[in-house]
């Protein structure tokens, strides 16, 4: 671990040359707006647009404004040269800055596949082929074969101590474990985008096992995960196990290192209304798929199970340390706790009504429909049943009402990009600052102000979400593209552990880190303080950064939508 920080630390001053001039390190296309964040105040004239090869000045840039950053009061320039529109690679120079650039046509689409292939290098339960991973092949670990039933989630037919076969499925974050209630938010999130852009994803080839058959790689990669839910259901009475987890986090050690015993824990109404709505949604979406000729009509009944038991345990909340109290072994892992249902009730109707048209569901939905907007995340589930809504109910009353709260939504998104540091409709406010910002405040909010641009065609929207993918990949405070394996400056140590104990120096590629944190509950476990106090600023690119440096599915989800969506509109 000491090399890797020193390496890093090295890396990173030569990685600063470059940072003081921050843009996108991925790619932009020949028609995207161009912008480029300059740190101080500077003059145009003192910043060259160059051709990179041979050195030549293509283009004068002009200051949309100097900027005051709200929490360190720092003063940046706001450089746009959208008129250079040329494919080719070029260099931003400003002093002695210098950070590289190119403008192509689909510029995002190897960080689209990069973010969706990460899901082929976290399965769990199976080998993981060097023919399609590379140097990072490994042995397959956590087969999950023999996965006992803890005191908590006993039923008639499953006792306590119990052994049943939970196999596959992602590891959720930086740890070993299976979460029903995030897994089947990222399953949603990456559906909803993948009915936007069929062509695109069906003409992806992520060279995954799956690759030769007549599924779109997304739905197979999909499938790897809903085949492992559909064993987190209990078939006595159709509730879903909330996560299947070992007692305690592994330490940093390869998966087939891992001894502890594992356990699926208690049934909770989030967790089964989750199942429920993924399940609809996928059968759907899978119905007469010759690759999985079975799974559509078994979907549907596990869908239709989960949500009769759902109704019948409206208030069954996931409640740990309560869980510790009364059962043993005690859990410590993580929680997904979630006290209000009403969102995951809205999806599932939502889900279960555009499968089967039977109109309670949609009475139900009408029931449980948001009052406002707010970006999706795993425990703000309502958005993705508006995106539903709006993309095949949008005429009906509730899609007219979800219409409106998205676009006044998104419209408050939009009114913050003229006097914003980093030309960003999000980041503008300290509370865009949290755990997994990158994915909530970001690529999130960049999802939906797509579905805003779908919706109405008005191309500010489609501008505004390229602006929070710029910042992802490098247009920020710290002149860092937070995807690994991508850009000039990229993570080398997330909190992941199989990164960490690979023996690969570079981690895997294709992962979105949660970001800057200003919460920083783990400083007292990294290896070297956090540099900053300021929201933006508030990462440290160290293992043991959970806070600010750990990966997640949910993050990587939402990168998947946004930056797939965005390559599909080029």
């Amino acid at each position: 671990m000491k090399k890797v920080l020193i390496l890093t630390t090295v890396l990173g001053l030569a990685a600063t040359m470059q940072a003081q001039v921050r843009m996108n390190q991925v790619g932009l296309t020949p028609q995207q707006e161009k912008v480029a964040v300059v740190e101080g105040a500077v003059k145009a004239s003192n910043v060259k647009i160059l051709n990179a090869k041979t050195g030549k000045s293509v283009v004068k840039p002009h200051v949309l404004r100097t900027a005051t950053s709200p929490f360190s009061k720092k003063k940046r320039t706001v450089l746009d040269f959208s008129q250079l529109k040329a494919e080719g690679d070029y260099v931003v120079v400003s002093g002695k800055y210098r950070q590289p650039f190119s403008i192509r046509n689909h510029a995002l689409s190897e960080v689209s596949k990069g973010a969706l292939k990460a899901f082929y290098l976290v399965r769990s339960g199976m080998p993981i082929e060097a023919q399609f991973a590379g140097e990072f092949a490994r042995p397959a670990g956590h087969l999950d074969t023999k996965v006992m039933i803890h005191p908590s989630a006993v039923s008639p037919g499953r006792p306590a101590g119990s052994v049943i076969s939970s196999p596959a499925g992602w590891y959720d974050a930086g740890d070993y474990n299976k979460y029903v209630v995030n897994s089947s938010y990222s399953i949603g999130l990456m559906l909803c985008a993948y009915q936007q852009c069929v062509d695109y994803f069906k003409g992806q080839n992520l060279g995954i096992p799956e690759s030769k058959n007549q599924t779109a790689d997304l739905l197979d990669e999909m499938m790897y995960n809903l085949k492992w839910l559909l064993t987190m259901q209990d078939p006595w009475d159709g509730g879903v196990y909330h996560k299947l987890t070992t007692p305690n986090f592994e330490g940093f050690v390869k998966p087939t290192d891992c001894h502890q015993q594992r356990y699926v824990v208690a049934k909770s109404t989030a967790a089964t209304l989750d199942f429920a709505a993924v399940m609809a949604q996928a059968a759907r979406l899978l119905k007469d798929n010759r690759d999985y000729p079975e799974f559509a009509e078994q979907a549907q009944r596990a869908a239709l199970a989960a949500y009769h038991w759902a109704e019948l345990h409206p208030k069954d909340f996931y409640q740990q340390e309560v869980m510790n109290r009364l059962h043993k072994p005690a859990v410590a892992t993580g929680t997904y706790g979630d006290f209000f249902v009403g969102d995951e009730f809205f999806w599932a109707a939502t889900e279960l009504y555009l499968l089967t048209s039977d109109e309670k569901f949609k009475q139900d939905a009408e029931k449980h429909q948001p009052r406002n907007f707010r970006a999706s995340s795993w425990a703000s589930v309502a958005p993705l049943g508006v995106y539903e809504w709006l993309t095949w109910q949008q005429e009906t009353e509730l899609g007219q009402t979800c219409k409106k709260h998205l676009m006044a939504y998104c419209d408050s998104l939009v009114k913050a990009v003229p006097t914003s540091s980093f030309q960003t409709p999000s980041g503008n406010r300290a509370h865009d600052f949290n755990w997994g910002c990158l994915g909530g405040s970001f690529c999130s909010t960049g999802v939906a102000l797509l579905f805003a641009y779908q919706m109405s065609n008005d191309s500010k929207y489609l501008t505004a979400a390229r602006e929070n993918a710029d910042y992802v990949l490098g247009r920020n405070a710290l002149g860092f593209c937070y995807v690994t394996g991508f850009g000039t400056k990229s993570p080398m140590n997330p909190h992941h552990r199989i990164s960490a104990a690979d023996g690969i120096e570079k981690p895997f590629p294709g992962l979105l880190v949660g970001g800057p944190n200003p919460g920083q509950q783990d400083k007292a476990n990294v290896h070297q303080p956090y540099p900053s106090n300021f929201p933006d600023e508030s990462y440290i690119d160290d293992a043991e950064s959970y806070a600010s440096n750990e990966i997640a599915i949910n993050w990587n989800a939402e990168l998947v939508s946004l930056m797939g969506w965005l390559d599909a509109l080029n």
